[in-house]
């Protein structure tokens, strides 16, 4: 009996909770709860990345120090699957680059779907913007521009012209065409077992082939997306208790990073009520990624 309360705490046969969470009221903000995983014998951190569906920086994040590769027997790792939603609208494709997440509201049956994605590395940067999805595409081809012929033949590899469906195919089975600009950037599967949660492509949002096969039926043409570039999230919840998300900022092409600096209202909100602004602080230093309570609701009289 012992040992099956264990296991079911520590979450060791299969993640507890889907990608899928009910819509908090609008006055909340956070979905999920913290789970946790006892490492055992040949576990890493790129494995329980993909078993609990969670990128693999984020969970390098949640738990700082432990070595990717061979984490301890039997520690016990810290699962970020609690999260505060962006402080935007609760609709449509939302993909928030600094935590590497994607966001699908579907406002309708009070549902938010939330999955890891690979991003575009320095240089190659997935740019912010407001846009919607412009085509869908099973079974893609892939044209890669000339930018990127170059790139491999630099590296010895000669790309064809057009890279045809099938398992040699980057895009994977699945990919969402962004009306943004010339039509350059997707949403797409990946035929590599890895990138998910990294900052990897060419400047699309890489999805997991099971997270991008669920997502794609799901989308309409015309569907809303938004890529925002926000490290730090805030919830102020009914109790009146406020929890601080804290992401590393993005070094982005040009060599910047996004300040990681209190947010004002959070300011204003702490010096109204005359509360500390140490643990906000502490936590936007810690960058963990993981909602951190730093007022809790016990100050109300």
């Amino acid at each position: 009996m012992v040992r099956k309360f264990i296991a079911l705490f520590f979450c060791i046969s299969s993640p507890l909770f889907a990608a899928t969470y009910d819509l908090p009221a609008e006055e909340s903000s956070i979905v999920g709860r913290t789970q946790y995983h006892k490492v055992e014998e040949g576990d890493t951190l790129a494995n329980i990345a993909k078993q609990y569906d969670v990128g693999f920086l984020s969970l390098m994040a949640a738990n700082k120090g432990v070595d990717p590769f061979l984490p301890p027997k039997d520690y016990v790792l810290t699962i970020p699957t609690q999260i505060i939603l962006p402080n935007v609208e609760r609709q449509g494709i939302v993909i928030n680059l600094a935590e590497l997440r994607l966001y699908y509201f579907e406002p309708e049956i009070n549902k938010v779907h939330i999955f890891p994605v690979g991003i575009g590395r320095v240089g190659r940067d997935t740019p912010e913007m407001v846009t919607k999805i412009s085509q869908k595409r099973p079974n893609p081809t892939w044209t890669p521009p000339a930018s990127i012929r170059k790139e491999y033949l630099a590296k010895g590899i000669e790309l064809p012209a057009v890279v045809p469906a099938g398992p040699e195919n980057p895009l994977g089975e699945y990919a969402l065409r962004l009306a943004h600009g010339a039509g350059d950037y997707l949403i797409h599967g990946t035929n590599k077992d890895f990138g998910i949660g990294l900052r990897v492509s060419s400047g699309c949002i890489r999805m997991d082939p099971k997270d991008i096969e669920w997502l794609f039926p799901q989308v309409k043409l015309g569907e809303q997306v938004r890529v925002i570039n926000e490290p730090i999230k805030v919830a102020l919840e009914p109790d009146r208790s406020v929890f601080l998300e804290a992401h590393e900022p993005l070094t982005r092409s040009d060599g910047v990073k996004k300040p990681l600096i209190m947010p004002q209202e959070l300011t204003w909100w702490l010096e109204e009520f005359n509360q500390s602004d140490v643990k906000a602080r502490a936590a936007i230093l810690a960058q963990n990624g993981v909602p951190v309570e730093i007022v809790a609701p016990s100050f109300i009289n």
